[in-house]
């Protein structure tokens, strides 16, 4: 079974690892995946994330280079992201992340044997 195509929109929250102040990473990368999972289930929000290598310039123009957790949220309003965005930033020690919006073409597709 297919169900309906839909849009909505997406909404990714890329959040580097390294602290704003040291300019390292002070934890192992799955303590950050288990805050930001405690995080998303406290908004009741529905999520997939993912680990990617990203690089930053501070803004005293200091280059970092760090890994970098993508948060992607489907269908949520602007309001809970900018409040999902706000409290990452601060649990993370973060000096800013980044939020980017498009819009997605979602359906689910059910099968079973």
């Amino acid at each position: 079974m297919i169900s309906e195509m839909e849009e909505v929109k997406q909404a990714v929250i890329y959040i580097g690892l390294n602290d704003s102040v040291t300019h390292v990473q002070k934890f192992e990368t799955d303590k950050y995946i288990s805050i930001l999972k405690k995080v998303c289930k406290s908004y009741r929000t529905a999520f997939s994330t993912s680990v990617i290598d990203g690089g930053y310039f501070h803004e005293d123009g200091t280059y970092v280079e760090e890994k970098t957790l993508v948060l992607t949220l489907l269908g949520v309003d602007d309001g809970t992201v900018e409040e999902i965005a706000r409290d990452l930033c601060a649990f993370f020690n973060q000096e800013s992340v980044m939020v980017t919006y498009s819009q997605a073409k979602v359906h689910f597709i059910q099968e079973k044997i």
